[in-house]
């Protein structure tokens, strides 16, 4: 029996070294093209590593980027006062992953990632956001190490970024992790904002879904028009496999990048409601009851972040404004909050 064994791999290791191998773009191994990278073919990207390719590019949002954010954007996102600090903007490292399906088993891989990082401030830019963004496409199977080692790169050495995504706790960050335990790949570490349950908590009554796609259009007023659905994205990349075809690649890599704008301009949205809300209501539309609740909620739960903030005080004003605003909608339950705030102090 275990002289067959023997046998039968031998005979397969024998076929596996003179079976051609059909290849996509690659780097060059030793010498040698595996198999020529052709620009023309990918225009704007370059190689890194074995079908694996790269591109850099720079797009703008309608947002004004603020020198610093306000202490009360913990409020909107709590991930932050779990951080115990309010972030600069240099810190932040927008992620978005593309993956085979839609499920986190292990048979489920990324194929395409996007970091985005806001570029500096210039002068007279019309309230507009540049964003640079790097993308890693991976073109077939066997580069998937050289496409994670390229995208933990993004991560740094060492755990001080401060990474935000949509839903990515659940999902991006799991499909990477499984995919280094399986390449034996160190598991990077960073600190996860996730801006999917602040957006629920905000618009999940006024809209019919809270998926990113519809709070860009529906809310942050971004158009996303002949946008390929991120349901597709799986299909297209096998389809790319069979076929080499890369045309509808590119419509997926687009998509890719429009989600980090839409990802960085929500942020930017939350940070100017957080900074005035009263005066941002008309702009974003969002649930006068759901904010008044949660940003008397956090006031009571986390005290000490905004009193080491300096920021207790202001807060707290326009908390009770809130109250009072959604109080003179007609809600009940900001009503019933104010009331007994206003019972504790005498009022």
């Amino acid at each position: 029996m275990a002289q067959n064994l023997r046998n039968r791999l031998q005979r397969l290791r024998d076929t596996g070294s003179t079976r051609e191998r059909k290849t996509l773009p690659g780097r060059k191994r030793g010498g040698k093209d595996d198999s020529p990278f052709n620009g023309d073919v990918w225009p704007g990207w370059v190689e890194n590593g074995f079908k694996t390719l790269e591109r850099e590019l720079s797009l703008e949002i309608p947002f004004s980027l603020p020198s610093v954010f306000p202490a009360a954007l913990a409020i909107l996102v709590p991930d932050l006062a779990r951080l115990g600090r309010i972030p600069s903007p240099g810190e932040l490292l927008f992620f978005d992953l593309e993956t085979t399906g839609l499920s986190g088993g292990a048979g489920t891989l990324a194929f395409l990632a996007a970091f985005g990082r806001f570029a500096p401030q210039k002068k007279n830019n019309h309230g507009k956001t540049q964003i640079k963004i790097t993308q890693y496409l991976l073109l077939d199977y066997p580069g998937e190490g050289d496409f994670i080692e390229n995208v933990l790169k993004e991560f740094g050495e060492k755990p001080l970024h401060l990474v935000l995504s949509y839903n990515g706790k659940c999902f991006d960050s799991q499909i990477l992790k499984n995919r280094c335990l399986m390449n034996g790949i160190m598991v990077p570490e960073y600190f996860q904002v996730d801006l999917l349950h602040p957006a629920r908590r905000l618009w999940k009554r006024l809209l019919p879904d809270c998926s990113q796609s519809t709070i860009e259009v529906s809310v942050l007023g971004l158009d996303r028009t002949g946008d390929v659905p991120g349901s597709l994205a799986p299909d297209i990349w096998f389809s790319f496999l069979r076929s080499g075809e890369n045309q509808e690649l590119f419509s997926v890599c687009d998509h890719n990048a429009k989600d980090i704008t839409g990802l960085a301009s929500l942020f930017l949205g939350l940070g100017e409601i957080s900074g005035d809300p009263l005066k941002s209501q008309k702009m974003f539309r969002f649930d006068e009851e759901a904010l008044a609740l949660c940003w008397n909620e956090a006031l009571k739960k986390r005290p000490w972040f905004f009193e080491e903030a300096g920021s207790y005080q202001s807060c707290a004003e326009t908390g009770e404004l809130l109250l009072q605003n959604a109080a003179a909608a007609g809600y009940s339950r900001p009503a019933f909050v104010l009331a007994g705030e206003l019972l504790k102090k005498g009022r």
